[in-house]
């Protein structure tokens, strides 16, 4: 996992073109309303083909494709063909065999969901000789490494929460 830490967008494959939500190589996050509301780190994740095109299991027996179940991406986070077992192409079938894979689960909430596509297709890659990615060290590294896309991406992820506990405590000081 060293390499990882070390490339963490410090070089890049293909242009982001955010306008038209294009994150070549990347893994993707939005908020889900309510559950980021209380706690900002559970998002919906999903992963980009070399093209750009946004893979994300989006519920039961469902992979969307560049059409995110709860919206445009927050947050991206780049990470590196070349350390996919095959490169290029090597990225590419990790992410089409973990996504024809999820087009026959369940979607489970807590236990089989949009991070375990996404960490089913590095492992199935071996993204840095790794066949340990799984959605809780995801969670923890996109809230580490990822890169918001905008201001408003931000505010999209936080100001909720920072709103919820804003009146939680407001509430308890003057009660």
């Amino acid at each position: 996992m060293d390499s990882v830490h070390a490339e963490m967008g410090t070089q890049s494959y293909g242009n982001i073109d955010k306008s038209r939500d294009k994150y070549p190589c990347c893994i993707v996050w939005t908020p889900i309303p309510l559950l980021t509301w209380l706690c900002p780190i559970i998002g919906h994740m999903g992963i980009a083909l070399s093209s750009g095109v946004i893979r994300d299991f989006a519920g039961p027996y469902f992979v969307s494709e560049d059409n995110m179940a709860f919206g445009s991406p927050t947050k991206y986070w780049q990470l590196q063909p070349s350390l996919a077992r095959g490169g290029i192409s090597g990225w590419d079938a990790g992410i089409t065999e973990a996504s024809d894979i999820y087009k026959n689960r369940m979607h489970n909430l807590c236990c089989d969901n949009c991070h375990s596509h996404v960490a089913t297709a590095l492992n199935l890659m071996q993204y840095d000789d790794s066949t340990s990615w799984n959605m809780v060290k995801l969670a923890f590294l996109m809230l580490a490494h990822g890169h918001y896309v905008s201001f408003s991406g931000f505010l999209k992820t936080w100001l909720p929460f920072i709103l919820i506990v804003a009146i939680v405590i407001a509430v308890i000081i003057f009660l």
